[in-house]
Parts: C-alpha cells; sequence; structure tokens
C-alpha cells in the first residue's frame, strides 16, 4: 500500500508537469505535442499501463485494509498504528477510504472525458510545422467550461488534498522510517505535496473556465 501510494505521487508529479502546459498561450500546441509523445511513445505506453495496474492494485489494497481494519477495530476506517508520528485523528486519517474511493470516481470520469476520447472517439486534428496531432486542447476546453465538471474537478482536487496529506507520511510510518529527527520534516513535505499538486491541477480548469 504504501509502495504502490508513493508510486502514484511521483505520477501524479509527472502528470501534472505536462497538464501545466495547458496553460500556455500557444492555442494547445505545447499539450498537443505532448499528448501525441505520451501516446505513440513504446516506453511511455509500458510504463502507462503499468501506472493503471498500481492505480487498480492502490485501489484494491485500500478496499481491503478498509474491511480488515472495520472488522477488526469496530469503526476505525484506515488502517495506521497510532504513534507519535502520525495524527490519526485527522479528517484525512479517518476517512482515507472514502477519500480514496472519491479520487477513484474521479478518475472513471475523467479517463472517460479524455482517454477514452483520444482512444475511441471522434478528435479533431491540427497541423504544426507539416505534422498532425489530435486536437484535445479542444476537448479540455470544452469540458473546462462546463461548470459542474469544474466543480466536481475541484472537489476531487480537495479530497486529493486530504489524501496525499495523510497518505504520504503514514507511508513512510509503514515502512518503518520514523524517527524523531526527520518524521517532522517527512510530515511538512507531505503537507507541501498535499498542497502544491492539488492546487496545479484544479488552476487549469479554474483558468479555462473564468479567463478563458
Amino acid at each position: 500500500m504504501s509502495l504502490t501510494g508513493l508510486f502514484l505521487v511521483l505520477f501524479l508529479v509527472v502528470h501534472l508537469a505536462g497538464n501545466l502546459q495547458l496553460l500556455l498561450d500557444d492555442g494547445g500546441e505545447a499539450f498537443n505535442v505532448y499528448t501525441k509523445k505520451m501516446t505513440t511513445s513504446p516506453i511511455i505506453k509500458v510504463i502507462s499501463y503499468g501506472n493503471y495496474f498500481f492505480i487498480l492494485l492502490h485501489a484494491f489494497q485500500g478496499i481491503l485494509l478498509y474491511f480488515k481494519n472495520r472488522k477488526a477495530r469496530g469503526s476505525e476506517a484506515y488502517a495506521v498504528k497510532v504513534t507519535k508520528a502520525v495524527n490519526t485523528n485527522s479528517f484525512a486519517a479517518s476517512n482515507m477510504a472514502w477519500l480514496g474511493l472519491l479520487i477513484l470516481v474521479f478518475l472513471g470520469i475523467h479517463m472517460g472525458d479524455f482517454w477514452y476520447q483520444m482512444k475511441w472517439g471522434e478528435v479533431p486534428t491540427v497541423v504544426y510545422h507539416g505534422d498532425t496531432y489530435e486536437n484535445l486542447y479542444l476537448k479540455v476546453e470544452a469540458s473546462f467550461s462546463n461548470i459542474w465538471i469544474v466543480l466536481f474537478y475541484c472537489l476531487s482536487m480537495l479530497g486529493l488534498a486530504f489524501h496525499l496529506t495523510h497518505g504520504f507520511q503514514s507511508a513512510f510510518q509503514s515502512l518503518g522510517l520514523n524517527h524523531p529527527k526527520y518524521s517532522p520534516f517527512i510530515r511538512g513535505v507531505g503537507k507541501v505535496i498535499g498542497v502544491i499538486i492539488p492546487i496545479g491541477f484544479a488552476i487549469i480548469p479554474l483558468y479555462y473556465f473564468f479567463l478563458k
């Protein structure tokens, strides 16, 4: 659970770096070029399928963990050993399973709206410097002009913020990496990650809805 979670944090950082190209004022060129590279490179394809596997594995592990601990501890929903290193009484710690479910639902809708359309839908094309690209940028513009999609996206990012903030530090605890000297640093990094990554993702739909 800890290792898959930390891997997915790395994926989020890379994915955010690519998506932030949507904020460039270039008519979507950088983003469209980026998406083509991500879907045509054999290495990236292998990494992508591995990432899908880790997402499902992490979710499956979370579900098993939730029911195992509910059975063992009654109303407690998340298995983190109570120590001074992690606050298990926080909102995030008490609702990790539900936060994870929200994120999983978001991923399903998000992939259906973008990934499925790119693979099997009708996406217009655009030409840059003599090469043809699928213009997924137009799909992004259309989706983020819908207030309900924007609201759900931002709500999901709020859930991700709580999930990351607690999950990052508890992952290190589960791996036995606790120490009075560096545990506060890990908690600090977790809080930074839990704020920057969700805000970075949320900025994109808000920018398109209010400023484009």
